[in-house]
């Protein structure tokens, strides 16, 4: 298994022009299962610096659509990243290089409304309309990738507790 460094890059802001393009061909290959397409992550938030891979979290109207999805997906160019699969979640990552060491986009196949879905649009939301939080999560981001920066697991899961608590913050059960 190759390592993917981590890290933090500022804004780029391609990257909102990225996930259209991308949007687009995702809808072409299945949005026949899809009900909406988001922009999710650190590179859908306006000035905010970010790992530079764009994270499309596409919402299917339902979760058994997902096998239907896998070939279709792949053939676009993206690996079925089955590690850790879980019933409602399904990954695909994209990678700039055959190595797999430059990832360009994730895609969260999930189910349009269910938990995992409405978190990450309850956190983006709260990132974009709180400023001082997303430059608090900024200083974290670049912390964590500085302890991490060979281990992508561990920079994910250090960040779970700010993130849990900004989704609490935001749902109001804080």
């Amino acid at each position: 298994m190759t390592v993917e460094p981590v890290h933090v890059v500022p804004y780029d802001s391609n990257w909102p022009s990225l996930f259209a393009r991308e949007r687009i061909l995702v809808k072409e290959v299945v949005g026949r299962w899809v009900e909406s397409i988001e922009h999710v992550g650190s590179t859908a938030i306006y000035g905010l610096d970010a790992k530079p891979v764009v994270d499309l979290m596409v919402g299917l109207r339902a979760m058994y659509d997902a096998g239907s999805c896998v070939e279709p997906l792949t053939n676009l160019g993206y690996s079925y990243w089955v590690e850790g699969a879980e019933p409602h979640h399904r990954l695909f990552v994209r990678f700039a290089n055959p190595e797999r060491t430059a990832r360009t986009h994730n895609l969260h196949l999930v189910e349009a409304g269910g938990r995992y879905w409405k978190e990450h649009l309850l956190f983006r939301d709260y990132l974009r309309d709180h400023p001082e939080t997303a430059t608090e999560y900024v200083r974290l981001k670049y912390e964590l990738a500085d302890r991490h920066r060979s281990d992508r697991e561990a920079y994910t899961t250090a960040k779970t507790d700010f993130v849990s608590r900004i989704i609490r913050r935001a749902s109001g059960t804080s």
